[in-house]
């Protein structure tokens, strides 16, 4: 018979941990939170010390008389909700309805979901840590609040269905300040001149570095004449040589927030997506005879402290599997991430070192594969030691002119060997090794190609980019980023366009009201000064009630002068001069989550709505009549097909292009991947390189 109950959030979870603890304790899911603040109204007496007004959640009376009925039969309740203000909160609201008293030792917590972890965890229960629990209170009851207060009003004055975040007005406000910074941009004029060398059979590239000894820009045709007239006839010669070694760092270990970055650079994943897979790694999967196991530690984390036990595995591991060299000579440490991080578990990591990628393959699903395989490299190389590289750096003259050559090559892989971190940014190829030079070194002049550029305006934000300034500016939690990217897409304040981040007009409206009514709720570092305060109400220092009572006056008054000065703002619709198709009616411009689509002025009498054709000036390579036009799916992921759909499926994910294989005839795609932009053939995988002709001008001497 069991004697005790155990509750967790989840049916997965719970199936893991019923595996390790036995027969004697019955182990149940809450499915989340339990009680919550209303729907209907706004949930919290202001003037009585902000005291929330908790409900039952609709829908989980089966789910709580399930847990009443259980925990009627056991001697003891143990709470095991995730480690985290949330799971406290969850803890806390379930101790309630189960009569079971905060200071009792019912709270069980661990980081990873492993066998010994979880024994070792219920060795020693804790009581319900209420310091915790009013963190997350304050957060939750500040965002009712904001929300509750200022989105009525924008519904009054604006129009129905907008809200207002803390978090999410922040991540709008800074997708509008990008654009904004894109519209302003003047871009500059700038050269280069690259000279093609070679010396015996080798050739290398070097650059224009400057004149007279002096390192100079070229800004203009007429300062690149001026070099070329200079360096004609005149000889390259090598004037100095510098070669050093220098060492590459690992990334460390991942936390949420750098995790979700780099799943959307190198697997292609949304935020929610990484999170919701990560969940899943978290909680359990089915390895065969050994059962359920949790494979990664909790994956909600601003730290990125390792145990020893782990340290000590992965030592084990890179010594046994690579040889000693590729082990630093002292154990890495890794700092906290910032002066905000919280460091109350520890990093994303694999629960055991030794389940690699390889072996869990045949038990994971593709995506889940994926991401355990970064998150199990990301750890093992940041445990490892620095890789060591050759540079070379070559200094040559032609004349008063000066041109550098830069090349390097890896001489130690080190951690290199396992894990590379990814960029946002473009693309750019590692360095070659030059040949073996040596001062007075005569070089023949293979060619010289001077290149027109122009400086490009700061890049719009993809999610990796707005969670990376998030999280640089103290705003928002591990927690909140996920979330925050979904509600400004589902209120239409910002749509996706090539996976990266714009703003609607509806976003633009709201954020200019926001800006003239409540600049604090705007303002990064009050922003950032909140999430301060509510980490040291989870420390203990600062009572939560007072946090509240603070931040309410100001707001208080704000809204008192929003309501009387603030006035009405209608709309307008773009109007087309396409008909609709149903009732003839002029079709009109709207903005949804995944971009501006057409839709019926006649609404709601007639809800047609389709939308918009982009043509992308390609013949249908199925039909030959057709146009391929660029499509959205359900999901708001691009697509292409024929505009003769359906009397032609032609469908391709990749981007057609308006030339055919020069070897085959085939239809050429577009695919972009580490190593650049390319062309590839569809039939017999002919690639050739994408020339950027509408950024670079090239001009041949």
């Amino acid at each position: 018979m069991a004697d005790s109950l155990v509750i967790v959030e989840s049916p997965a979870k719970a199936k893991t941990i019923g595996k390790y603890l036995g027969s004697k304790y019955i182990v149940k899911a809450s499915m989340g939170h339990i009680r919550d603040l209303p729907k209907s109204q706004i949930g919290v007496e202001v003037d009585n010390s902000f005291e929330p007004k908790y409900i039952t959640i609709r829908g989980k009376g089966a789910v709580l008389k399930e847990l009443k009925d259980a925990s009627k039969k056991v001697k003891r309740i143990y709470l095991a909700a995730d480690p985290d203000r949330e799971g406290e909160a969850i803890a806390w609201h379930l101790a309630h309805y189960l009569e079971v008293k905060e200071s009792d030792a019912c709270r069980v917590v661990f980081n990873e979901i492993t066998k010994q972890a979880v024994k070792d965890a219920f060795k020693t229960p804790r009581p319900i840590d209420m310091d915790l629990v009013n963190a997350q209170q304050a957060r939750r009851i500040l965002d009712r609040l904001v929300g509750y207060k200022i989105s009525p009003l924008l519904w009054k004055k604006v129009k129905k269905g907008l809200s207002a975040g803390r978090v999410q007005s922040v991540a709008v406000k800074l997708i509008l300040d990008r654009e904004n910074e894109i519209e302003e941009f003047v871009p500059e004029e700038y050269w280069s001149i690259t000279a093609k060398l070679g010396i015996k059979n080798a050739e290398f590239d070097a650059k224009f570095y400057g004149m007279n000894g002096e390192k100079k820009e070229l800004t203009n045709e007429a300062e690149v004449q001026q070099v070329l007239q200079a360096i004609e006839k005149k000889k390259f010669v090598v004037t100095d040589v510098k070669e050093k070694e220098r060492l590459r760092n690992p990334s460390p270990p991942f936390i949420t927030s750098s995790l979700q970055q780099e799943a959307a650079r190198k697997l292609n994943f949304r935020a929610a997506k990484t999170m919701q897979i990560a969940q899943q790694l978290y909680e359990g999967v089915e390895l065969g005879k050994e059962g359920t196991v949790g494979l990664i530690t909790y994956m909600r984390t601003d730290s990125t402290r390792i145990s020893q036990v782990a340290q000590e595995e992965a030592k084990e591991y890179i010594v046994s599997t690579y040889g000693e060299p590729y082990y630093p000579e002292t154990p890495r440490v890794y700092l906290k991430k910032g002066a905000n991080a919280q460091d109350a578990h520890e990093a994303i990591r694999p629960t055991s070192v030794t389940s690699t990628p390889d072996e869990m393959k045949g038990y994971l699903s593709r995506d889940q594969h994926r991401l355990y395989k970064l998150v199990w490299e990301r750890f093992l190389a940041s445990q490892m030691a620095s890789a060591v590289l050759d540079t070379m750096t070559v200094d040559i003259a032609v004349g008063d002119v000066q041109f550098r050559a830069v090349g390097s090559k890896v001489k130690f892989a080190g951690f290199m060997k396992v894990y590379v971190e990814g960029t946002d940014d473009a693309v750019v190829e590692d360095e070659k090794m030059l040949p073996p030079l040596k001062a007075d070194d005569k070089l023949d002049n293979k060619a010289i190609e001077p290149k027109q550029h122009f400086t490009q305006p700061p890049p719009r934000y993809t999610e990796a980019r707005l969670v990376r300034a998030l999280e640089e500016m103290g705003i928002g939690r591990p927690s909140t980023y996920a979330p925050t990217l979904e509600t400004i897409q589902k209120r239409g304040y910002v749509a996706m366009e090539e996976k990266k981040f714009i703003p609607t007009e509806l976003g633009g409206l709201v954020i200019q009201l926001m800006v003239e009514f409540f600049p604090e709720i705007l303002n990064v570092e009050f922003t950032a000064h909140m999430e301060e305060e509510l980490d040291h109400v989870e420390e203990g220092k600062v009572d939560w009630v007072k946090v509240l009572d603070e931040f309410y006056g100001t707001f208080q008054k704000r809204l008192e002068f929003a309501e009387e000065e603030m006035k009405e703002v209608e709309i307008q619709d773009e109007i087309t001069d396409i008909p609709c198709d149903k009732c003839g009616r002029m079709m009109a411009i709207k903005m949804g989550r995944f971009g501006k689509f057409l839709a019926c002025t006649g609404f709601p009498e007639c809800r047609n709505a389709k939308p918009i054709v982009k043509d992308i000036g390609v013949t249908c390579p199925k039909c030959k009549e057709g146009k391929v036009i660029e499509r959205r799916s359900k999901k708001g992921r691009v697509f292409y097909g024929c505009d003769q759909y359906p009397g032609c499926d032609f469908v391709s994910w990749d981007k057609p292009v308006d030339k055919p294989c020069p070897e085959c005839g085939g239809m050429m795609i577009e695919k972009t991947n580490k190593s650049g932009s390319n062309y590839i053939c569809t039939v017999c995988n002919h690639k050739e390189e994408m020339v950027q002709e509408e950024e670079d001008g090239d001009i041949d001497y």
